[in-house]
C-alpha cells in the first residue's frame, strides 16, 4: 500500500490517456482525412486524398499560415505571443511589391532581388521593436505586439496608399506559381524552411534555452541563459517567417497587400495550439505546428469540397481551437506532468 502510494503519478495514470494528449492531433488529421474521403467516394465517387488536386491545395493553402506558424512557435514555447505577424506580413508585402514596380522596367532579376532583400528588411524592423520593448522594456508580449499590429497596419496601407500594389515581373510569377520537380514552389520553400527550423529547436543550444524559458524563467536566468539577448531573437525570428510569407504572398498574387496576412494571425495561432504547444510556455514542436496547419487546411478546404458552406469553416476551426486548449489544460491531470512554476 506504501509503495503504491509512493508511485509517481505518471505511472499510476493509464498509458492510454497519456498517449492520447500526445497524439490528438495526429489522429484527428487522420480522422479527418477518413471522414473526407468517405464522404468523396460515397457522395460523388471519387477520392479526396488519392487526388493530386487536392493535395497539392490544401498543401499550398497549409503553407501561408505555417510560414507564421513557424516563428510562432518558438515564441509560444518561451511563453510569449506574437501579434504582429499577419500585418508584418502584408507590410513586407507591400515594400517588397513598391520596390519591384520601381526596378522592373530596368530590370527584372535586380528588381526581384531587391525586393526579396527589402521584404525581410521591412519586416526585421518590427520584429526587432517587438524584441526590444519585450525583453528589454519589461513590456507584456501581448500588449507589445498588440500595439505593433497596429503599427504595421497603418504603415502597410501607407505604403501602399490603401490599395494593392500591382507587380508585372515574369519572374516573380514564377517564384509564386512555378513548380519544382512537380511541387509548387511555395510549398518547397515552406518544407525547407520547416527543415530548418525543426533543427534548430530540436538540434541546437538555442532551442534548448527556448524551452527552459518557457518551462522556467526563474531556472533559466540562474542557469545563465541571457533571456533578453534571446526574447529578441525569437521576435527578430517571428518576424523574419512573416517576412518570408510576404514574399510568397507577393510572388502568388503578383501584388502587395498590406491586409493579406490579417486572415492568417489566428490561424498561425490555432496551428501551433493545436499541433500540441502549450499557451503557459514550455513545450511545443515545429512537427505539431506542421500538423496543426494541416489539418486546418484540410477543413477549410474539405468543407468546401462537400459543398458546405465556407462560413461553417470558422465555426469547425474554432472548436478545434478549444477542444486543443481543454486537452493543453487537462493534460497535467491526465499524464501527472508537473509544471515548474516561475
Amino acid at each position: 500500500m506504501a509503495a503504491q502510494s509512493l508511485m509517481a503519478p505518471s505511472e499510476r495514470r493509464h498509458p492510454a490517456l497519456a498517449f492520447l494528449t500526445v497524439a490528438w492531433s495526429w489522429l484527428f488529421l487522420l480522422l479527418l482525412l477518413v471522414f473526407f474521403e468517405t464522404w468523396a467516394r460515397a457522395a460523388y465517387g471519387v477520392s479526396f486524398l488519392f487526388n493530386g488536386y487536392n493535395l497539392q491545395s490544401i498543401a499550398v493553402s497549409a503553407a501561408m499560415p505555417l510560414l507564421l506558424g513557424l516563428g510562432q512557435t518558438f515564441v509560444i514555447i518561451a511563453g510569449g505571443i506574437d501579434l504582429s505577424v499577419g500585418f508584418v506580413m502584408g507590410f513586407a508585402s507591400v515594400v517588397m511589391a513598391r520596390t519591384m514596380q520601381t526596378l522592373t522596367p530596368m530590370d527584372a532579376a535586380l528588381a526581384l532581388g531587391t525586393g526579396l532583400v527589402a521584404a525581410m528588411l521591412a519586416a526585421l524592423i518590427p520584429g526587432a521593436i517587438n524584441g526590444t520593448l519585450i525583453s528589454r522594456l519589461r513590456v507584456p508580449a501581448f500588449i507589445g505586439t498588440l500595439g505593433m499590429y497596429g503599427v504595421a497596419r497603418g504603415a502597410g496601407f501607407l505604403t501602399a496608399n490603401g490599395t494593392t500594389v500591382p507587380v508585372n515581373n515574369p519572374l516573380l510569377f514564377t517564384l509564386g506559381n512555378g513548380k519544382l520537380l512537380g511541387i509548387p514552389i511555395p510549398v518547397v520553400i515552406t518544407i525547407l524552411l520547416v527543415l530548418a527550423m525543426h533543427w534548430a529547436l530540436s538540434q541546437t543550444r538555442f532551442g534548448q534555452h527556448t524551452y527552459a524559458i518557457g518551462g522556467n524563467r526563474t531556472a533559466a536566468i540562474r542557469a545563465g541563459i541571457n533571456i533578453r539577448r534571446h526574447t529578441l531573437m525569437l521576435y527578430l525570428i517571428s518576424a523574419g517567417c512573416a517576412g518570408v510569407a510576404g514574399m510568397i504572398y507577393t510572388a502568388r498574387f503578383s501584388a502587395g497587400a498590406a491586409q493579406g496576412g490579417e486572415p492568417l494571425l489566428l490561424d498561425s495561432i490555432a496551428a501551433v495550439v493545436i499541433g500540441g504547444a502549450s499557451l503557459f510556455g514550455g513545450s511545443g514542436t515545429i512537427i505539431g505546428t506542421v500538423i496543426g496547419a494541416l489539418i486546418i487546411a484540410v477543413i477549410q478546404y474539405g468543407l468546401v469540397f462537400i459543398n458546405v458552406e465556407p462560413f461553417w469553416q470558422f465555426v469547425a476551426v474554432g472548436i478545434v481551437i478549444i477542444v486543443s486548449v481543454l486537452i493543453d489544460q487537462t493534460r497535467e491531470r491526465l499524464t501527472g506532468e508537473v509544471r515548474d512554476a516561475d
